[in-house]
C-alpha cells in the first residue's frame, strides 16, 4: 500500500516493560506497560477520547479529499483510501488484556498485513500468527524474534516447512497423519500444537469442516507423534468468526483438556500450551472473553503452568480503518431510484463482503460542497431522515460487484462526492485483487490518537 503521514502523528517509544524481542509477555507486564497510555473505559470507548478519536479521523479524510479537484487531477489521485488510527489499535489491546489478562495474543498476520500495524502490535508485546513463508519473512523483518511466532497453518507447504526450520521458527500446528510426516521430515525441532476440531455452528466463518481433528481421530494422532519421536507441546482450537453461542467456548476448553489427559497415556511429555484460537469480536467481546475466562478457570487454572495463547485479528484492527470511496458515476432509475457507481468494490478492499460476510454500511462524506462525517445518517429502509433510495456499485465490469443492493441515504449524491465505510480494517486489502486493472493497493493515511 502507499502510505501517508499527517501531522499530528505520535509514534511512541515500546515501554519499558514490553520490549520489541521480548517472548510472550505476561498479561501483569503488559497491562503495566500500556497502563496510562490511554485513560479509557475497559471497552476504550470513553467519550472524549472516542470523539477526539473521530475528530483526528475526519480531518484526515477531509484533508485529502481537498486536495483532489475530480476535473483536474492526475488518473488514478481520487482513488479511494484508507485512515488507519494507531491509536485505537493501541486501545483495542489494552481491552484485550482488561478482559483475558491470561492469554497472550498472536496477532493473525493474514487478517491486515499493514507494516505499520505490525510494527506498532510487535512494540507492545503482542506476537504473531501466521499462515505461510511470506507471512513470516513480513514479522521477522521487523526484527521480531522467531519465538514469537506460530506458524498457525495444520496444512502446510513443504518448501515454507523449511523455510521455517530455517529460520527457527519452531511454533506450528497440525491436525492429520500426514502432516507429521512432513514435519519428521523437514523439521524435526517442531514445536506441535494439535488442533482439534470444535463446534462452529453458529459462526458466521466456519473452520472446522476444512481444518481440526475429531475426538475419535485424536489417540491416533498422538500415538503417531510419540512414534515419531516429535515434540508435542500443546492444543489448538478455533470455534470459527461471529460466533452466536460461546458454549462452543468451554465444549473446546473441556476437550482440549481430554487431549492434555491422554497425552501421557502415549508415553508424551507433560503438554504446556493451549491455544483458544481468533474469531473474536467487539461487539461481543465482553461476553465470549467472561465465558472463556470461566472455562480456563476450571481446567487450565493458573497453577496448573499452563501456557495460554490466542491468535485474534479482526479485533484488534477491525475498527482503526476506516475507507473512503470517490462516486464515479450515477445512473438514475424511475422505480428503483439511483445506481452510484464508486472506485472500490468486491474484487478490491470490499471483498469482506464475499469472504467474511460483511454488510457494510455507507455513509456520507462529502457532498454539495460540504462535509458530513458526524452526520451518520443513513437506512437500510426508507424513513423521514434518508428519502433517497441508492444502490452502490464497484467499478468491475463484473455484475456480481455490488456493495449494496438497496440503500437510503439523506443526501441525493452526484458524481464526485465521497462515500466513507467505517470499521473496515479486517480482511479487506489483505485479499484485494487488481481484478479488469483496477489497482489492489490503495493509499494509507497514518494518524496516532493513543
Amino acid at each position: 500500500m502507499m502510505t501517508k503521514e499527517i501531522a499530528p502523528a505520535v509514534v511512541r517509544d515500546p515501554p519499558k516493560e514490553v520490549k520489541h524481542g521480548a517472548q510472550c509477555q505476561g498479561a501483569d507486564q503488559v497491562a503495566a506497560g500500556l497502563a496510562g497510555l490511554v485513560a479509557t473505559d475497559p471497552a476504550g470507548k470513553k467519550t472524549g477520547a472516542h470523539e477526539q478519536a473521530h475528530q483526528a479521523v475526519f480531518q484526515a479524510m477531509k484533508a485529502h479529499v481537498e486536495r483532489v479537484n475530480k476535473d483536474t487531477c492526475d488518473a488514478g489521485e481520487e482513488n479511494s483510501f484508507f485512515v488507519c488510527d494507531l491509536g485505537e489499535v493501541e486501545r483495542l489491546l489494552r481491552y484485550w488484556w482488561r478482559e483475558l489478562p491470561r492469554v497472550q495474543p498472536y496477532y493473525a498476520v493474514k487478517c491486515n498485513p499493514d507494516v505499520r500495524v505490525l510494527e506498532r502490535l510487535a512494540s507492545l508485546g503482542v506476537n504473531f500468527d501466521c499462515a505461510s513463508k511470506t507471512e513470516i519473512e513480513r514479522v521477522l523483518q521487523l526484527g521480531v524474534a522467531p519465538e514469537r511466532i506460530i506458524y498457525a497453518n495444520p496444512c502446510k507447504v513443504s518448501s515454507f516447512i523449511r523455510f521455517a526450520a530455517a529460520r527457527g521458527v519452531r511454533q506450528s500446528t497440525f491436525d492429520n497423519v500426514e502432516e507429521l510426516y512432513k514435519i519428521a521430515r523437514f523439521h524435526p525441532q517442531s514445536e506441535l500444537l494439535l488442533r482439534i476440531s470444535t463446534d462452529d455452528s453458529t459462526a458466521q466463518c466456519q473452520l472446522s469442516t476444512k481444518y481440526g481433528c475429531p475426538p475419535e481421530e485424536v489417540d491416533t494422532l498422538l500415538a503417531k507423534v510419540a512414534e515419531l519421536g516429535l515434540n508435542l507441546v500443546g492444543v489448538s482450537f478455533h470455534i470459527g468468526s461471529g460466533a452466536s453461542d460461546f458454549s462452543s467456548l468451554t465444549q473446546a476448553v473441556i476437550d482440549s483438556r481430554h487431549v492434555f489427559d491422554r497425552a501421557a497415556h502415549f508415553g508424551l511429555p507433560a503438554l504446556r500450551v493451549l491455544d483458544v484460537g481468533g474469531g473474536f469480536q467487539f461487539e461481543t467481546f465482553r461476553e465470549s472473553s467472561a465465558i472463556l475466562n470461566a472455562a480456563l478457570d476450571t481446567y487450565f487454572p493458573p497453577e496448573s503452568g499452563v501456557e495460554l495463547i490466542a491468535e485474534p485479528g479482526r479485533f484488534l484492527v477491525a475498527t482503526a480503518f476506516t475507507l473512503s470511496s470517490h462516486v464515479i458515476a450515477k445512473r438514475e432509475l424511475p422505480e428503483l431510484g439511483s445506481m452510484l457507481y464508486i472506485n472500490d468494490g468486491i474484487y478490491a478492499n470490499m471483498n469482506c463482503i464475499l469472504f467474511d460476510h460483511y454488510q457494510p454500511i455507507p455513509r456520507v462524506l462529502y457532498h454539495a460542497s460540504a462535509f458530513h462525517y458526524f452526520d451518520t445518517t443513513s437506512s437500510k429502509s426508507s424513513t423521514a431522515a434518508c428519502p433517497y433510495r441508492t444502490s452502490i456499485w464497484g467499478p468491475t465490469c463484473d455484475g456480481l460487484d455490488c456493495i449494496t443492493d438497496e440503500y437510503y441515504l439523506k443526501y441525493d449524491l452526484a458524481v464526485g462526492d465521497w462515500l466513507y465505510f467505517a470499521n473496515f480494517g479486517a480482511y479487506t486489502s489483505s485479499a484485494a485483487t487488481p481484478f479488469n486493472g483496477f489497482e489492489a493497493a490503495v493509499e494509507v493515511i497514518y494518524i496516532d490518537t493513543a
